[in-house]
């Protein structure tokens, strides 16, 4: 959980994975190595839809230069996956013979039922930090922050009778909550900046509207009480600079316990995300993010505006695959940018009894102060929202975020533009 500081910036945070050390289990490749590119717009089929159509279908991501990339189980015919990647193909100007073809050890299905059974048992391990059904290396992934974890999610493993060959355990960094784009911003209030609630810093993810009730979105920590709504009160930039509140909250579902398949002694939800109505509803400027001069360069100057022009599908864990670039705008570290690296982890909280359940994880800049951020695809000016950061690790090279259609389960469906 996040520490109580003097103007205090609320931890928001998410680990981020560290180099692998220590006697780890990897017979199996490792995540290919994504880089930075050009921020893309195109929209990519979910795994569930692609293993409908594709026999033999294995996983699905965009190799470091973008391609798309499909795991096939040996004997099966790429002419499906083609067919299901047309569209994908097309928007990227690539023949259907450009797709990328790997031999799958697995299919998605089996990974997908290791990944049900595998997730409680692991989470609920002390030490234990993520587990993915990894569509990037055709295998379930498992983070644990030391080998005694390790031994442990081993042991839990067997015990479910997992092939050991299907599953990798790498050692990473805790995910902790991190509670400019700092200053008083001209009103109406832009997508990206600094607020403050009591005690803590954090930033506007989203402006939306539920029926005529004009609000924004944060992250849930970035409330007095994460899950349950209390009313917390928010200021910009500072309540000790405008004094002037300009939100309430109003929607922060509470936690959940023993369903849904979350870990026993924890708590859960799809997102970490909350919703507060504005006090003045002229004060919300819908569809609009704080843009600075671009991405990667920790400018906090606000220099115009990226525009909201569509959202990301309304499924759980989102539609954009492993390999698609995204960004965000924080009241910390601006506007950063990066690659998907894990869809659809199961994800818990450093220091508290919290899993976050089906979240995406991203290898980009962020800091203390930068939950509750929009994330979005696209270089602008106009961007499609992707979802809401709630979490970065401690060398803040990667960050967890809540996909827009977890957040849209948990707090109804929204009007963001």
């Amino acid at each position: 959980m996040y520490r109580r500081l003097p103007l205090r910036i609320a931890a928001a945070g998410a680990a981020l994975l560290a180099a692998c050390s220590g006697d780890l289990n990897s017979p199996a490749p490792t995540s290919p190595d994504l880089q930075l590119r050009n921020l893309q717009t195109s929209e990519s089929p979910s795994q569930e839809q692609l293993d409908r159509q594709i026999p033999g279908f294995g996983g699905y991501f965009l190799d470091r230069t973008g391609t798309p990339t499909v795991y096939l189980q040996a004997g099966a015919r790429r002419g499906p996956a083609e067919q299901a990647l047309a569209a994908v193909l097309s928007a990227r100007g690539l023949a259907p013979e450009r797709l990328q073809v790997l031999t799958a050890a697995y299919s998605y299905r089996q990974l997908e039922h290791w990944f049900q059974q595998a997730s409680p048992e692991a989470l609920a391990v002390t030490g234990a930090v993520f587990v993915d059904n990894d569509e990037a290396s055709n295998r379930v992934r498992i983070g644990v922050e030391h080998l005694s974890a390790q031994a442990n999610v081993n042991a839990a493993v067997a015990r479910l009778g997992i092939p050991a060959e299907a599953v990798i355990i790498e050692q990473t960094q805790p995910i902790v909550q991190l509670a400019t784009l700092q200053n008083v911003v001209d009103r109406p209030v832009r997508a990206g900046v600094q607020i403050n609630f009591p005690g803590y810093l954090c930033s506007v993810g989203f402006n939306a509207t539920l029926g005529t009730q004009k609000s924004f979105v944060t992250a849930s920590h970035c409330t007095n009480t994460q899950g349950g709504t209390e009313g917390t009160p928010y200021w910009q930039p500072l309540q000790s600079v405008d004094g002037t509140q300009i939100a309430t909250e109003v929607d922060d579902p509470v936690y959940f316990k023993n369903q849904n398949g979350c870990p026993r002694g924890r708590k859960c939800r799809y997102s970490d995300a909350s919703r507060a109505a504005y006090v003045n509803g002229a004060n919300q400027a819908l569809g609009l993010i704080a843009a600075t001069s671009g991405p990667n360069n920790g400018s906090l100057t606000i220099t115009g505006s990226l525009s909201i022009g569509s959202d990301d599908c309304n499924s759980i864990g989102g539609c954009l695959a492993a390999g698609s670039t995204v960004g965000k705008v924080g009241r910390t570290t601006g506007w950063t940018a990066g690659v998907i690296t894990n869809t659809c982890v199961n994800t818990g909280v450093q220091g508290s009894q919290i899993v976050q359940l089906c979240q995406t994880f991203v290898s980009a800049g962020v800091g203390g102060g930068d939950s509750g951020s929009d994330v979005f695809q696209g270089s602008g000016p106009t961007v499609k929202l992707a979802g809401v950061l709630w979490g970065g690790s401690s060398s803040g090279s990667q960050f967890v975020f809540s996909p827009l259609g977890n957040v849209f389960r948990e707090l109804g469906t929204l009007t963001t533009h």
